[in-house]
């Protein structure tokens, strides 16, 4: 099997873009990623792909999908999972975890504590 050409038009901020980033790094698959404008008027290269010009959207070897949901159905009915992708689920939450409890934290030290401290 050829690796394939993957795209992704993405955004770090956004959570649907993060599923799909997840879900290509558990397939085990390199990926070219394309951030876009926040504002969706400016997004003109992915409207020339995609319509609307919502992220994310995927391009694998020519083929577009849109949508994270279906960017998902697409990539499990075409790659299959590596043994080595569960361990980047377990990892993922346990990462996830730490940040919550670090943010929970810092929420919780009453405003200007660390400031000459």
């Amino acid at each position: 099997m050829s690796t394939p050409h993957i795209e992704l038009w993405q955004a770090e901020w956004c959570p649907s873009s993060r599923r799909v980033r997840q879900r290509l790094t558990e397939l085990g698959l390199s990926f070219i990623a394309h951030q876009v404008p926040a504002d969706r008027e400016q997004r003109l290269e992915l409207q020339r792909i995609s319509t609307p010009a919502r992220i994310p959207v995927i391009r694998v070897d020519g083929q577009t999908v849109a949508e994270a949901d279906q960017i998902l159905a697409f990539l499990d009915a075409n790659f299959p999972e590596p043994a080595g992708a569960a361990a980047h689920r377990a990892k993922l939450n346990e990462k996830e975890s730490e940040f919550c409890a670090s943010c929970a934290a810092a929420a919780a030290e009453p405003a200007g504590a660390a400031v000459g401290a």
